[in-house]
């Protein structure tokens, strides 16, 4: 059991765990922005219900921003008891422990997918959902995995719940945080199980990055919350609270980007995206805003690192530069292997570009990424270069790209 700051969160809220919850736990910025999303959609009278509640995180922020009583049930006895100190120190946070949604909460140690149980443990009084959150459990060191691992089931869950939602003209509001590495074909089967219980619900598919060229979360919002004419949308969350997310989204069909594999090339545009941008679907409109009348040749789709390559710069904003982990242009073509031996050869390149910093934006055994991307920071830290720049890899040539970044002053279009 530990008690520990979020980083994302307010000075002050510290958050308490339990059973190794911590690393489980959503972020606080993350949960507040969520619930801020949800407030924006029009809920029937009831409660807010989460089956899986772990340590309270999320189910804290709904409550505080909805301004009205939850339900939290979680299966682990510790870790209820640490979502219902959570929900009482976000109170606190906010001086409003004498405020009905806080005093009508409650969090109940038990199976989320006994719904008569988990009501009967609640009180006598009649208890409708308003809205249900589900994220559930599911294996943490595994690439890939089967809904049928992800404890809660899905199918239990809604199952149980379906006879307890509050009437509501849209249909029930639900939001299944799932596990950002569904495949497309998972991500079907998902809508399968939902349409079989809860038929003809409204559905919108959100992908969700802190950026670092990963997932972090993968939801569907259903009935209620789900944005008419929305099937996919795209959220980047800012390093900030004070900043707000950027957000596209789309109504057309997913379609899989083309690889275009050619020669390398100096003075060719590259730029390597964000992967939650590509996963959703929604890169191609995006760069069609950044990037318009330009052919755009994609050298890799997966993995963290979606490098595209295009013949003019991009034309960012400051909120669409949250989207791109590097952009620049190619200045040399680098032929040999990079390694202890080489790296060297790379310094030199780069000072003759005048480049103060160069970052390694390629796989490499992460044992000797360290030590090589220490090396050339020591090495142009003393020298007098100005520029910023990073090394991509061509995909099918034996060759490495050496980029330089746009300045302010320098290769940048306006806006």
């Amino acid at each position: 059991m530990e008690f520990a700051q979020d980083a994302t969160a307010p000075r002050g809220l510290v958050f308490f765990h339990a059973n190794e919850g911590k690393p489980l736990a959503t972020p606080w910025q993350v949960a507040a922005l969520r619930a801020q999303a949800v407030a924006k959609h029009s809920l029937p009278d009831g409660v807010v219900l989460d089956c899986a509640c772990g340590s309270g995180i999320q189910l804290a922020a709904y409550a505080s921003t909805l301004r009205r009583p939850v339900l939290g049930v979680e299966l682990d006895e510790e870790r209820a008891r640490a979502s219902a100190v959570n929900l009482r120190t976000v109170a606190g946070h906010g001086r409003d422990e004498q405020a009905t949604w806080f005093l009508e909460s409650l969090v109940v140690a038990g199976d989320g997918t006994t719904a008569d149980e988990v009501l009967k443990a609640a009180g006598p009084k009649e208890t409708k959902v308003a809205f249900l959150h589900l994220d559930p459990a599911r294996p943490r060191n595994s690439r890939t995995h089967a809904l049928e691992e992800m404890k809660p089931s899905l199918n239990a869950v809604l199952e149980a719940w379906a006879p307890h939602f509050a009437s509501s003209s849209s249909g029930p509001a639900v939001l299944l945080d799932l596990s950002p590495r569904l495949t497309g074909e998972q991500r079907i089967e998902v809508e399968e199980i939902v349409e079989r219980i809860l038929p003809g619900i409204e559905k919108t598919w959100e992908w969700t990055s802190r950026g670092r060229g990963r997932v972090d979360r993968l939801a569907l919002w259903l009935g209620g919350i789900a944005s008419s004419g929305v099937a996919r949308r795209f959220v980047r969350v800012p390093s900030s609270l004070a900043e707000r997310p950027v957000m596209l989204s789309t109504d057309t069909k997913e379609t899989t980007l083309a690889l275009r594999h050619h020669p390398p090339k100096r003075g060719e545009q590259v730029s390597i995206l964000d992967a939650a941008l590509i996963e959703s679907g929604l890169v191609e409109s995006w760069l069609a805003s950044v990037s318009p009348n330009d052919a755009h040749r994609w050298a890799f789709t997966e993995g963290r690192r979606p490098q595209v390559h295009h013949d003019q710069p991009l034309v960012l904003s400051e909120q669409d530069a949250w989207l791109v982990q590097a952009t620049g242009r190619v200045v040399e073509l680098l032929t040999f292997a990079l390694d202890e031996t080489t790296v060297d050869r790379l310094v030199e390149v780069a000072l003759e570009h005048r480049m103060a910093s160069v970052k390694l934006r390629f796989d490499l055994d992460p044992a000797m990424q360290p030590v090589l991307q220490g090396s050339l920071d020591r090495q142009l830290r003393r020298r007098h270069g100005v520029r910023e720049g990073f090394v991509a890899r061509h995909p099918v040539a034996d060759v490495l790209l050496l980029c330089v970044s746009p300045t302010k002053d320098e290769d940048s279009p306006p806006i």
